[in-house]
């Protein structure tokens, strides 16, 4: 079908046009993800939240996502791709409010989760109807502007947060309610969007609708053959499919390529970095001003990388995008591992005096003028001189006083990271997962992996904090650099390519 349509006189700019407003789905998901790395030292403050509390405050947005993963896609089956997407831009806009006004940790929690669920069911949706809406040749293009809205919305956040930080009072509240304006946006907006005409033939037979939309894509000829494909893709699956149906032997090379891309995809640690990157380069000694000026880099270098992801993925291919980014993802984060492993930790005069706490700082005296080789031996000496609370201060709050580290090498190693992630994992697992799974089953198969996605990003972003206070950065990066090499090793085994194939053509290639 690639060939054929080659001929065809496309309408990329429509097409482009309906694609962008889906995707705006995407920006919404990516500005909830990041803006919170900067309301974090607020919310703790106001909540008074421990390193438990902080994580679950933080990663609870995925438990929601995974109510919405678990619904959006046979809801968008049985309602269509577009009602649901209406219902996450709601449920978007309700968040933003609340969370913004919350007076209580259960509240924000709630409100939270909330957001949550339109994440979920964003996430997945969006993605779906783009596939189904895109032309072979620009599918994988198109299907990347999801993944391209969610790094504006990080990048846009963390500008959001830079400039809002000095706000006085609550400046957290503002980080968190300004979500509401780009969210009801995005509600109005998507009732200038068809409905998918792959769903309109494949559930209500409204074959005469579907048509019109896809000449306004692709002209008569273009609409002729595509409605063909469908119905031939339709005789060959009568059965509407079920759960059971995933686990079977003929689509086993399919629930390997999506398990296994939606596992590494959150493993490597990218939501703990976009969480938390302030934090990250608090930990390398930073200011609070730096963090947050450094993390717009992570976000604008974010933002360039995965156009660079859109402009390749449709010639280079996405296993090879993979195979590059995967690679890199590993050396980035070794970088990041031996640039804290080197890390000294000294305890002067110069440093003491950057405690606040004076009842802290007198305790510390006693080990002024020592110096230690990492994170493991200084909190070992500390633990001595220190009440229970006073450590749990200095391990939270105090520790970045303390370290000696190349800071450049930390950044470089983030924004590598960040840059071969922009490329590889981010928009590729997407666009496979719009692509690999049958007609049939494609709802439920997605929201099962959605789910399974969303689960380990939450267990990653809940045990982040976690682990910087208690295994340190070095033991921290070194977990992520591991997976790294795995994704890589699966990639190359597992992962098929799908580039310039029709959907229905992709069912052919790997449905046993």
């Amino acid at each position: 079908m690639y060939e054929l349509c080659k001929s065809f006189i496309m309408n990329k700019s429509y097409t482009i046009f309906i694609s962008l407003i889906v995707a705006l789905g995407g920006f919404l998901l990516g500005f909830d993800s990041a803006v919170i790395s900067g309301a974090i030292s607020g919310i703790r403050v106001y909540f008074e939240m421990s390193d438990w509390e902080l994580g679950f405050s933080v990663g609870c947005v995925i438990f929601g996502a995974m109510a919405g993963n678990i619904v959006a896609g046979p809801m968008s089956d049985r309602f269509g791709r577009k009602k649901v997407l209406l219902i996450t831009a709601m449920l978007f806009t309700i968040s933003a409010i609340w969370s913004a006004t919350a007076t209580t940790y259960i509240t924000f929690v709630v409100a939270r989760i909330i957001g949550g669920i339109g994440i979920g069911g964003a996430i997945l949706i969006a993605p779906v109807y783009i596939a189904e809406i895109a032309p072979p040749k620009l599918r994988g293009s198109l299907v990347s502007l999801n993944q391209l809205n969610i790094v504006i919305g990080i990048s846009v956040a963390y500008f959001s947060n830079y400039f809002l930080k000095d706000l006085e009072g609550e400046s957290w509240r503002w980080m968190l309610g300004v979500e509401a304006i780009p969210a009801f946006v995005y509600f109005a907006a998507l009732f200038t969007v068809p409905r998918s005409p792959r769903w309109l033939i494949q559930r209500l037979n409204l074959v005469a609708v579907a048509e019109k939309i896809l000449i306004k894509i692709g002209g008569k000829a273009y609409a002729k053959l595509t409605i063909e494909e469908i119905q031939r893709g339709i005789a060959k699956k009568e059965v509407k499919g079920s759960v059971s149906d995933l686990f079977t032997t003929r689509i086993k090379t399919i629930m390997i390529i999506a398990f296994g891309i939606a596992f590494f995809q959150q493993i490597t640690g990218i939501n703990a970095i976009f969480y938390y990157a302030p934090t990250i380069f608090e930990q390398a000694g930073g200011s609070t001003d730096s963090s947050f000026l450094q993390a717009i880099v992570v976000g604008l270098t974010n933002l360039v990388f995965t156009l660079v992801a859109i402009r390749l993925i449709d010639r280079l291919g996405r296993k090879p995008l993979l195979i590059i980014g995967t690679s890199a993802m590993a050396v980035a984060l070794t970088m990041a591992t031996l640039a804290f492993n080197n890390a000294t930790y000294d305890v002067t005069d110069n440093t003491l005096v950057k405690i606040e706490n004076k009842e802290l700082r007198e305790a510390l005296t006693q080990i002024n003028g020592s110096s230690f080789n990492s994170q493991k031996e200084i909190f070992a000496a500390v633990m001595p001189v220190l009440s229970g609370d006073q450590l749990f201060s200095f391990k939270r709050n105090e520790i970045k006083h303390f370290i000696s580290i190349d800071a450049t090498m930390v950044l470089i190693a983030i924004l590598l990271y960040v840059a071969a992630f922009a490329i590889s994992l981010g928009p590729v697992m997407w666009t496979l997962l719009s692509e690999i799974f049958p007609g049939n089953i494609k709802g439920i198969a997605i929201s099962v992996v959605g789910f399974f996605n969303s689960l380990v990003s939450y267990t990653v972003t809940q045990f982040f904090p976690w682990e910087l206070t208690n295994l340190g950065p070095t033991m921290t990066f070194a977990i992520y650099a591991a997976m790294a090499v795995l994704s890589l090793l699966f990639v190359y085994k597992y992962v098929i390519e799908t580039k310039g194939k029709s959907l229905e053509e992709v069912e052919e290639l790997i449905v046993n």
